[in-house]
């Protein structure tokens, strides 16, 4: 089963703090986006596996876009 992990904002996407394959806990930091000037971290709100990164430094997200996959 899978999870995707979603932007909360809409702004830059600065860095992705994960990479395939990594574990991650429920509240860790995933991604730092940049909106209104400020710098703002994006959280797993699951536990699991990384399979997949959708987004790359520099792009824009809206509220709701996908970053990255969980296996859970």
């Amino acid at each position: 089963m899978t999870h995707v992990v979603r932007s909360n904002m809409a702004g830059t996407l600065l860095e992705i703090l994960v990479q395939p394959g990594e574990t991650v806990s429920e509240g860790q930091d995933v991604a730092m986006i940049e909106s209104m000037k400020m710098h703002l971290a994006i959280q797993a709100d699951r536990s699991g596996k990384v399979a997949s990164v959708h987004a790359k430094p520099g792009d824009f997200l809206n509220d709701g876009d996908a970053i990255l996959e969980l296996e859970v």
